[in-house]
C-alpha cells in the first residue's frame, strides 16, 4: 500500500524534469488523469547530480530534490537502455552517451551504441537485444515516497529509423512489432489503460503509477 495520499483531478504535480522530451511524453499520459502538470525546468528548480548507480537511486535523487526545493509532491523519472551485448551499457549513463560540449545529440549517443554492438561482434538480431527500463519515484516533502518500475525488451537496429519519439527510441524495435519506437504514433507508444500492461517502459511504470497514486473516482 502506498504511503502518500492519493492524487486527485484537479491537484497539481510537479514532474522534475528538465528534459522536454520527457515532459511532453508525461503530458500526454496524464491527458485523462485531470491532474495539473508544472515542471521542475519551468519552475527554475535546480538540476540534482544523478550520483546514483541504478535507475531507483537516481529517480530518488531528483524526487527528493524538486519535492524539497518546491515544497510539493514530485514525480521523477529515471530510464535509460540497457544492452545485453555490451553488459547492459549504457544503463543508467544512456544520456551521457549523448552529451556533447553542446548539449546531448542523441544521433551521436545511438552511433555510439552501435559502434560498442559492432565491436562486441554483435551484427545478428539475436546477439542485438536489450531493453529500456524506467523507475518513477512519487516524492512528498517529508520524505516519503513510493516506487513504480517498467520494462519492455527488443532489439537494436541500425540504422536508426523513425522521426518520432526521443532519445534512442529510432533504434528500438520493441519485441512483436516491426517497427522502431521512432517510427510508432506517441499514442501506440504511450498507450495504457487501468488494468491492462502499457506498450513502452514509461507507459508500464506509469500504469502501476496510476493503480497505486491516482484517485480515478
Amino acid at each position: 500500500m502506498s504511503n502518500i495520499p492519493r492524487l486527485k483531478r484537479g491537484e497539481t504535480l510537479l514532474i522534475a524534469t528538465h528534459n522536454a522530451g520527457k515532459l511532453a511524453e508525461f503530458r500526454e499520459l496524464f491527458t485523462p488523469l485531470g491532474l495539473v502538470l508544472v515542471s521542475a525546468g519551468e519552475l527554475g528548480l535546480p538540476e540534482p547530480e544523478e550520483t546514483g548507480t541504478t535507475f531507483i537511486e537516481n529517480a530518488r535523487i531528483k524526487a527528493h530534490a524538486a519535492a524539497k526545493a518546491a515544497n510539493m509532491i514530485a514525480l521523477a523519472d529515471d530510464s535509460g537502455l540497457a544492452v545485453d551485448a555490451i553488459s547492459g551499457q549504457p544503463g543508467v549513463y544512456t544520456a551521457n552517451w549523448a552529451e556533447t560540449p553542446h548539449g546531448r545529440d542523441y544521433a551521436l549517443g545511438m552511433r555510439r551504441v552501435e559502434d560498442a554492438l559492432q565491436a562486441a561482434g554483435a551484427t545478428t538480431p539475436g546477439e542485438r537485444k536489450g531493453s529500456f527500463n524506467a523507475t518513477l519515484c512519487l516524492a512528498h516533502p517529508d520524505g516519503r515516497d513510493d516506487l513504480y518500475v517498467g520494462k519492455v525488451t527488443g532489439t537494436m537496429v541500425w540504422p536508426p529509423r523513425g522521426e518520432g519519439g526521443h532519445g534512442f527510441d529510432p533504434m528500438f524495435m520493441p519485441d512483436g512489432f516491426d517497427i522502431t519506437f521512432g517510427e510508432m504514433p506517441s499514442s501506440a507508444k504511450h498507450s495504457w489503460a487501468p488494468g491492462q500492461v502499457g506498450l513502452s517502459h514509461r507507459a508500464r511504470a506509469f500504469g502501476k503509477f496510476v493503480e497505486g497514486a491516482i484517485e480515478l473516482s
